[in-house]
Parts: structure tokens; sequence; C-alpha cells
């Protein structure tokens, strides 16, 4: 199986790079894999990932959620009331960042729809690619949309989007510098582009170390930080206007996280965390399991 193995830092090009973690993956495989981390601008990433056109049989199992839209346990129950909940925010939050009640979206790695449904639902011309078959085929049978395997296989003119979103997408993309030049170049000067993260520095990724759900090895290539996030926006000609927390997501990964760790009472523990979570990023947005960032393309002077 192809590897890829990373020689220097993504984000500032160090090539001081040092193990960090070993995590293992809960979900598919049961293998073990390195988190190393740039000794400079501390960014982190998951080390000999399977290539990009072989790291599609580790999204193949029922219990992946954003690709087979499973109610199995009681995480995954809780996943799917929070998502209820979490379209309607979303649908608010693209309206009143972009100033838009109806314009033309790009939602990459769509999963099975919802979110992409849901926006079409109130308007919006709405573009979607996700590189599961199978969560492609939910989208069209229950939503009846059509969903492209990628990026290139769409007719989207350069410059001519208003949103691009990507939820919990991003640390999954093998090619991080071409992703952030792509969706540069598509939208337009007012456009914005919409990043849902794992935090890798929330109160949770703290307790949970190496068991930390939201490493999700090998599928999350990339572990961001409020700051590494902004740099890599800065990078690529993007300014970082507006932040959010998203304060559910401590409940979900610190459920799993219990239940990867096989602690007794996994759920109850799971709650108790999650609580002490939230409580934290009332203070402090930085230390939330997930942050939503808005960036807007930087203007020529």
């Amino acid at each position: 199986m192809g590897k890829v193995t990373i020689q220097y830092c993504p984000l500032c090009k160090n090539s001081e790079i040092k193990k960090s973690l070993v995590c293992t993956d809960h979900y598919c495989s049961g293998e073990s894999y390195d988190l190393f981390s740039c000794q400079d601008c501390k960014f982190t990433f998951t080390q000999n990932v399977p290539s990009e056109s072989e790291i599609g049989a580790y999204y193949e199992t029922p219990d992946y959620i954003s690709h087979t839209n499973t109610r199995k346990g009681v995480a995954n129950t809780l996943y799917h009331w929070v998502r209820s909940y979490m379209l309607r925010r979303k649908a608010a939050l693209i309206e009143r960042t972009s100033s838009l009640k109806k314009g033309y979206l790009l939602d990459v790695g769509a999963g099975t729809g919802y979110f992409a449904n849901e926006m079409e639902r109130r308007g919006w011309k709405v573009e979607a690619v996700e590189k599961s078959e199978a969560a492609r085929q939910f989208a069209t049978d229950h939503f009846g949309l059509s969903l492209e395997e990628d990026i290139e296989r769409t007719t989207i003119r350069p410059g001519s989007l208003d949103v691009i979103t990507l939820w919990h997408v991003m640390e999954h993309i093998h090619d991080l510098d071409g992703a952030w030049q792509k969706y540069y170049d598509l939208l337009g000067e007012r456009g914005i582009l919409v990043l849902a993260l794992p935090n890798r520095a929330s109160y949770d990724a703290d307790k949970y170390k190496e068991d930390w759900a939201a490493y999700d090895v090998p599928r999350h290539i990339w572990h961001f930080t409020p700051d590494t996030v902004q740099r890599f926006g800065a990078k690529h000609n993007f300014i970082l206007a507006e932040k959010y927390a998203i304060p559910f997501d401590a409940f979900y990964i610190s459920l799993l996280s219990e239940k990867f760790r096989g602690s007794r009472f996994a759920f109850i523990r799971g709650m108790v965390t999650g609580t002490k979570a939230w409580f934290h990023t009332l203070g402090k947005r930085e230390k939330s399991s997930s942050i939503i960032y808005i960036f807007r393309k930087k203007r020529d002077e």
C-alpha cells in the first residue's frame, strides 16, 4: 500500500519535525499511526497515511457516520440530534456572514447531503462534491441531489462562487496547499470560505491525548489549532474575519473518546467531560472542541 511520508512542515517548511503522539484507528483497521509536530510553528499531522488513491478503504465502515448515516449506538443518535439543530444554525450563519439570502455555494465533502439540501431548500444554487460513492448515492436517493466526485468534474467558473463550505473536511484533504489555492480561485471578490475543524488545542484534546476521537487517524491527516488555521489562510491570501465555537462537538467527541478508551459508564463520563469543555469554551472560544472559521479573500491595496 502506498504511504505518504512528510519530510518537512507543510505550513512553515521547517524540516525539524518530531513524533508527538501515537494514535489508533478505532473505526476501521486497528492500525497505529504517528503524529508529528513541527518544532517551529507546532503544526501537527499524521505521518505515513495511505495515499489518496488508497485511503478510501478506511472510510468503508458502517460506523463512519458522515458517509453511512447510521443511527447505531448512543453516540450516533446524539450526532443526528445535534446535526438537525446545527443545520439551521449553519444556514443562518452563511446568510449572515455572506450578506446574502440566496447565492452560489459549493459544499466540499458533502457527505450524505444534508447541508447541501438545506441550502438548496432555502433557494441557494448549490454545487456539492463528495468522494464516497455510497454517500453520493444516499444524497441522490433521499434528497434528489446530484453530487460530483470532485471539483474538477463540476462546471464552476473561477471567481463565480459566493460561498465555499467545508464542514470537517479540510483535515482529510491530501493536497492541502492545492486546496487552499483552488478555493481562492473559485471564490468571487467578496466570497467567503467557511471551515469547521477539530481543535487540537481544545480542552477535550488536552484531556484525552492520544485517545482523543477527533484525531481519527488515518482519515484526519492534518490537526489544526486556531493559530495554524489562520496562518494557512494568510499563506494563501485569505484573511480570517470571524470564528465561532461549536460547543456541542465536545459532547460527541468526549463520548467517543471514552468509548475508545474502553471506559465503564462511557456515556456518563463523556457527558461530564463535554460539560466541563462547554464551560471552558464560555471563557475562551480557542478551547472549543471544534471551531468554525470565516475567511475572506485579501484584497489588493
